[in-house]
């Protein structure tokens, strides 16, 4: 992997996506076969968490991946509300605990470490060596890409239909956007991390909506994303990424 790396950046991420994406879809299969939902999902992202912590423990890359302390304080951040905001959304028609508990528990430990690899895959290790050299490209095709990988929710047999699914590319784009950017000025991942697990988490307790429901939420959390991104971008004083 070492090799990889320090060959080609760039494949190197591409790699790391594609196991990613392939694995995941492919323990969801598993689990779903031996009627235990998450079960093998759990157990193939925390092998991928833990080889990308030792990898990077090894060669002391936390900072430069961003498991470090952010450098900018909270208050410049508008103490984080707008984000807070963001990672309610699956609450904010209701709360349901129809999950059997074995199953939420899978379900949970699941979007956690989904949190922890998209963050780390697509912030640090594609935008992370994209930016060197051309920081607007890395950017972009780091929210793009992140956006465009929730279709495989249209192939994976997830049962998600065309519209939820087409909002929900949407709102990844732009909470991607947001990421990258939080990434990009802070130097820190942590928040992105936490943020997206338990927006993720929280979906478990999420009730059933309307697509025009789904509308309205994906259009309310682009659109504070976007904001807030455009907010840092300008506010914040510029970093080396």
């Amino acid at each position: 992997m070492k090799n990889l790396y320090e060959k080609s950046k760039i494949w190197f991420a591409i790699v790391w996506i594609v196991c990613y994406v392939i694995g995941a879809s492919c323990a969801d299969e598993l689990s779903m076969l031996v009627n235990l939902e998450k079960s093998f999902t759990v157990v193939f992202l925390a092998i991928m968490a833990v080889v990308a912590i030792v990898w990077m423990k090894k060669d002391g890359r936390f900072d430069e991946f961003g498991l470090c302390k952010a450098e900018i304080k909270a208050r410049e951040l508008l103490w984080y509300i707008p984000l807070i905001i963001i990672t309610s959304c699956n609450l904010w028609f209701g709360i349901t605990a129809n999950l059997k508990v074995h199953v939420a528990a899978f379900y949970i430990l699941s979007m956690l470490f989904v949190g922890f690899l998209e963050e780390i895959i697509f912030r640090g290790f594609l935008f992370k060596a994209m930016c060197e050299n051309n920081l607007k490209s890395a950017i972009i095709v780091s929210s793009v890409t992140f956006g465009i990988g929730h279709f495989v929710n249209l192939i994976n047999g997830s049962g998600a239909e065309l519209i939820p699914n087409i909002c929900q590319v949407v709102s990844a784009i732009a909470i991607g956007f947001l990421f990258v950017v939080l990434f990009y000025k802070t130097k820190s991942l942590w928040a992105c991390i936490v943020s997206h697990g338990v927006l993720n988490s929280l979906s478990a307790f999420a009730v059933d909506i309307t697509n025009a429901q789904q509308i309205i939420v994906s259009a309310i959390v682009s659109v504070t994303a976007v904001l807030y991104a455009l907010y840092l971008l300008k506010r914040i004083k510029c970093h080396t990424a």
